[in-house]
């Protein structure tokens, strides 16, 4: 066991450290920068770049135990544990890394780094250009999920490991799985991709569309310049708003919702019901925390990707893969990544003699079911490593 989450405590009074089985206890974002930068698949040189990212677990001497843990959309490196003993919480996918977890950290080496474009530690329009000693802002050039997996490769390189035994991801992470057994087939073994696709669809472009115009549209936006000043706080709100609807299913917020109305129901036409309330908690919550450039720049990278783009099918695409075996899970609720995205998937593994089992899971938590499913997910992702 090691030290997990605390009771809330008095101030000035030391924290009671509880003890949680199986949690990865206190950990540490670092980072690496690698000062020569990068190329970009859209053109240009990309310097100096530098990744934030955490690990948890050993590498094994032979440096082929290592899973590489790709995160969504406005996640974080810190996937797992908590950075100090007040945190109320823990990483965004704790309950599936640790010892006797599903990425057991008593076998294997976890590395989740951020994305590059991203506001957590990893280069991006809120970082420093070096040209002008200011934010790069929109001046910060256009990145792929292809971009991010290069840094990545960068990173996994400069840690030691010379095999990943798995990349996982959720969402748009596990564009980022596909991408890695695409661009470096002989670094992966095996892949697991949940709730995921191929490629961006028609709808998901467009719900991002609706996203970018509220932000671009916020008179704070300022072209992107907005750092030291009001940020386009109203904007960014109402494009997590959006988002966070796909994000869940209709049984849900019948279940959580229904048609409920607010307490006291004399605020107007803005707000009548408890739906609304916490749509609007939500994107408070969120411009707390997350720049509006990088959702801009993450939200086109997802809208660009492609892993059958230039050839003739994503059978064909396909070829390039040389891992052993995949696993690839979807959830009946979800209708942002719908099932049959995940059997384009299958179909194309399966026409390359890639060994994939498939899972569409029953749930009714909608797109966030990859976080929230963690008890029939586990068994799933042990099967795959283990077996």
């Amino acid at each position: 066991m090691t030290l997990g989450p605390t009771r809330d405590h008095a101030p000035g009074e030391a924290p009671v450290v509880i003890i949680e089985e199986g949690s990865v206890g206190i950990v540490a974002t670092r980072s690496l920068t690698f000062d020569d930068g990068l190329p970009l698949d859209e053109g240009g040189h990309l310097r100096p770049i530098t990744v934030a990212y955490e690990t948890y677990g050993e590498l094994n001497a032979a440096a082929d135990n290592a899973i590489l843990v790709e995160h969504a959309l406005t996640a974080s490196a810190h996937a797992a544990g908590r950075h100090n003993a007040d945190d109320r919480a823990p990483g965004w996918w704790d309950v599936m890394i640790g010892r006797g977890r599903a990425f057991d950290t008593t076998k294997y080496f976890v590395v989740c780094s951020n994305l590059l474009g991203s506001c957590y530690g990893t280069t991006g329009p809120s970082s420093t250009n070096p040209q002008t000693a200011r934010p790069y802002a929109l001046a910060f050039p256009r990145v792929t999920v292809g971009d991010m997996i290069r840094v990545q490769r960068e990173l996994v390189r400069r840690l030691g490991i010379r095999r990943l035994r798995t990349v996982v991801g959720g969402s748009m992470g596990g564009m980022q799985a596909i991408e890695w057994a695409l661009r470096y087939p002989d670094l992966v073994d095996s892949m697991i991709l949940v709730a995921s696709a191929a490629r961006a669809t028609p709808q998901s472009i467009a719900i991002h569309k609706v996203g970018i115009e509220a932000i671009l549209g916020d008179p704070n936006f300022r072209g992107g310049d907005y750092y030291g000043k009001e940020p386009p706080h109203h904007g960014l709100a109402i494009a997590r708003m959006l988002g966070h609807i796909t994000y869940l299913s209709d049984p849900w917020l019948w279940e959580k919702f229904g048609r409920r109305r607010v307490a006291a129901d004399n605020t107007g036409l803005r707000t009548l019901f408890d739906i609304e309330r916490y749509l609007e908690h939500q994107g408070q919550k969120f411009v707390e925390r997350f720049d509006a450039n990088s959702y801009l720049y993450l939200l086109r990278a997802i809208d660009l990707y492609d892993a059958g783009e230039r050839y003739a099918s994503l059978a064909d695409s396909f070829r390039r893969m040389r891992c052993r075996k995949a696993l690839v899970v979807s959830f009946s609720s979800d209708w942002l990544y719908p099932t049959y995205q995940s059997r384009e998937l299958v179909d194309a593994l399966r026409a390359n003699r890639i060994d994939v089992r498939s899972h569409e899971i029953e749930s009714g938590y909608g797109h966030d079911s990859f976080l929230l499913e963690h008890r029939k997910l586990t068994p799933l992702f042990r099967e795959l490593l283990e077996g």
